[in-house]
């Protein structure tokens, strides 16, 4: 039990980023391995203009939700710095239900785009058996990790709220691990 706790707390520590240096690891050795390949033989990997654009919503997505959960993404904090306690806790609320909101609104629209994708077997171009869809599962995924995070700083939030403790607002504390 005490292992799963343990692989529990690294992925919620380390999911996003794992996720992000893997895709864009991948990105960085195909472009050079293409570069490469088309200087050095003059020949190129039909698949390698596509492969990385497709890893970057992988990357776009996951980082989005890492953003999120390390409160670094947009906002307006010169308005909440100056709100008392109480607006600034609605202000939490307000982002919660905002990014759950239009997060099920996304997710729900591009999971049909995605299985559109996997009912028409729908390639990556230059490629013969690399499904397109594994790639547009980025978005819904990214989305469903980013409403968690969410969620999970709303938590943490309302625990703050209940200690009487000040919030993340101040930029200067946000991301800070």
């Amino acid at each position: 039990m005490a292992y799963l706790l343990t692989l529990i707390r690294w992925l919620d520590r380390n999911a996003e980023r794992t996720l992000i240096l893997i895709a864009y690891s991948s990105m960085a050795l195909i472009i050079v391995y293409a570069v490469f390949e088309r200087y050095v033989f003059s020949t190129q990997i039909p698949w390698s203009s596509s492969i990385p654009i497709y890893l970057f919503l992988w990357v776009t997505w996951i980082g989005c939700a890492y953003n999120v959960r390390k409160r670094t993404h947009l906002v307006f904090n010169d308005f909440r710095l100056r709100m008392p306690y109480g607006g600034q806790f609605a202000c939490m609320w307000l982002d919660a239900i905002l990014w759950v909101g239009f997060g099920t609104m996304v997710a729900w629209f591009t999971i049909e785009q995605t299985q559109l994708a996997y009912d028409n077997f729908a390639i990556v171009q230059g490629t013969d058996n690399v499904m397109q869809w594994w790639f547009y599962l980025a978005t819904p995924v990214g989305w469903g990790l980013l409403m968690f995070r969410a969620i999970q700083n709303l938590v943490e939030d309302i625990g703050r709220y209940r200690r009487r403790e000040p919030f993340l607002v101040d930029i200067q504390t946000i991301g800070g691990d």
